[in-house]
């Protein structure tokens, strides 16, 4: 399987009112089909907004965007135990979203690739979802970005 590096961007609102930019990853439905990926794992940072709203500051944006490539590389490039499908920034937070063949090795992976940095202030959920449904949920937004 290829694993593409097309992505969109749309925007959406959370709970509160307030504007998340949503990217996701396009051309993923060999990955869905194949079965194997059925964990989903979201990795959230928290963060307090800039001045300027609830999108982190140009500092901590360039922080998250280190901690991405780094997750990336850690998850995507060796053997594909996960794909990141989405990035979700706004309202105070920024959410990784993986698919991942087994939660287990993508923890004990994801704390072997952070530990060059200090203690992130971040959580980590996973909940079964073999169906895709959030990355389909999220993917309708595309039709609506394109609008």
């Amino acid at each position: 399987m290829k694993l593409s590096d097309t992505w969109f961007t749309a925007f959406s609102e959370d709970e509160a009112g307030r504007m998340v930019t949503v990217l996701g990853r396009d051309e993923l439905e060999e990955f869905i089909a194949s079965g194997k990926y059925k964990e989903r794992v979201e990795v959230t940072w928290r963060y307090d907004s800039d001045a300027e709203g609830d999108f982190p500051g140009e500092r901590l944006a360039e922080r998250m965007e280190e901690v991405e490539e780094t997750l990336r590389w850690a998850m995507e490039k060796k053997d594909k135990l996960a794909v990141l499908t989405g990035v979700y920034t706004g309202g105070g937070e920024r959410v990784w979203v993986f698919y991942t063949r087994t939660a287990r090795v993508f923890g004990e992976r994801l704390n072997m690739a952070l530990v060059p940095f200090e203690l992130l202030p971040i959580s980590i959920y996973v909940e079964a979802d073999p169906e895709w449904e959030e990355y389909k949920d999220m993917y309708e937004m595309k039709a609506w970005a394109a609008d």
